[in-house]
């Protein structure tokens, strides 16, 4: 076999093993002999270089302009030498005048793998970025690999991501080979190749992996409306479904809660609170304050603000721990919320006593005196 012929076999080799298209690895090659070539005829030479892609064969040509007189050489061509090569040239043509190669010696030759490794790698890592540039925004499986200071490295297949301090969940262990679901938040070009930055706390997370257990909200039957997260220990969504057969808080919910569960499971136990949305803004934010019980709301639309009234005994569960519940139910509303209880309700005169309305059976939670925004 020929030196032509081992090389085309050589290519397609690469071709296959690299993921890389031929043409690319061919241009690559052809850009690396003429970087060759500047080192061999002298930079203000312009080469161009061609490997027949059936046989092998390298072409070298200088380019040289058609001129009435040579100033360069390297650069310029008679009209009556470019006419030899072909009678239709004329004055400003570009002439593609065949050269024989000397010596190119180990530093053209070194230049030559250098910039084909180069090309290899940009190829490669342009590869890699648009596989991974269509998961942004979705939720993929990895594997921890490493700690690297306070970042978590986790593998995604044939790319590292990065999960930094800011988006792991409090208090979460994440062991070597560790299995574990994130939210890729960004993917961008870098000069070493593509950069993956990864959540567990954005509230996205919870919704795709919503998207991947109810095949109602993935379809587009039911509705996620609104999130609010505290990642680790509580979520709340309201959902909503244009179909009124479909009853979109159960089919979240799955059978025996089993499809909740599992996104429980994988959030390793953060409590989810799922309610459905109302336009009725009364109705949404009582369910909203789940697991509490709310006897009534009264709504200012003017300023979103909202006056709650909850059991005496349910006060400290409806403002939650630190007020995380209150907080939540605020930020999935859009609504600032005051909360009294029954009796404080009654002193202070802040609602009506015939406006006292009880509100149940709203929401579906799972493990899980002041104004909150």
């Amino acid at each position: 076999m020929d030196q032509g012929a081992e090389l085309i076999q050589a290519l397609k080799q690469i071709s296959r093993e690299k993921g890389i298209d031929e043409d690319v690895i061919f241009e690559a090659i052809e850009s690396s002999l003429v970087t060759a070539c500047k080192k061999n005829f002298g930079n203000n030479a312009n080469n161009k270089v061609i490997i027949d892609r059936e046989t092998g064969g390298v072409q070298i040509f200088a380019q040289k302009t058609v001129v009435e007189e040579v100033n360069d050489p390297g650069l310029e061509i008679t009209e009556e030498d470019a006419r030899k090569i072909n009678v239709r040239y004329s004055l400003g043509d570009i002439v593609d005048v065949p050269v024989a190669p000397r010596n190119f010696g180990r530093i053209s030759a070194q230049t030559a793998k250098q910039v084909v490794v180069q090309k290899f790698r940009e190829a490669e890592r342009e590869i890699l970025f648009n596989e991974y540039i269509s998961k942004e925004r979705e939720v993929v499986t990895g594997i921890v690999q490493r700690k690297d200071r306070r970042n978590i490295i986790i593998t995604l297949g044939k790319i590292d991501a990065v999960l930094a301090p800011s988006e792991q969940i409090p208090n979460e262990m994440y062991e070597f080979q560790d299995r574990l679901k994130v939210y890729v938040q960004e993917v961008k070009q870098t000069t070493k190749g593509p950069f993956i930055s990864v959540s567990r706390t954005n509230p996205e997370l919870v919704k795709r992996l919503f998207e991947q257990e109810v095949p109602e909200v993935y379809d587009g039957t039911v509705e996620i409306r609104s999130i609010a997260r505290d990642a680790g220990s509580r979520t709340k969504i309201a959902v909503y479904s244009r179909n009124v057969n479909v009853d979109p808080v159960g089919a979240c919910v799955g059978q025996n809660g089993y499809r909740v569960n599992v996104i429980v499971s994988e959030l390793n136990g953060e409590k989810i609170d799922i309610i459905e949305w109302s336009d009725v803004p009364e109705k949404y934010i009582a369910a909203a304050l789940s697991p509490s019980e709310v006897l009534s709301v009264v709504t200012n639309p003017e300023d979103y603000t909202a006056k709650i009234v909850v059991p005496d005994n349910k006060l400290s569960l409806a403002i939650g721990k630190a007020g995380q519940n209150a907080k939540l139910a605020a930020k999935l509303t859009g609504w600032r919320i005051d909360i009294k209880s029954e009796s404080q309700a009654r002193d202070l005169g802040f609602v009506p006593e015939e406006s006292f309305e009880a509100f149940g059976g709203l929401y579906d939670s799972f493990e899980g005196e002041a104004d909150y925004e």
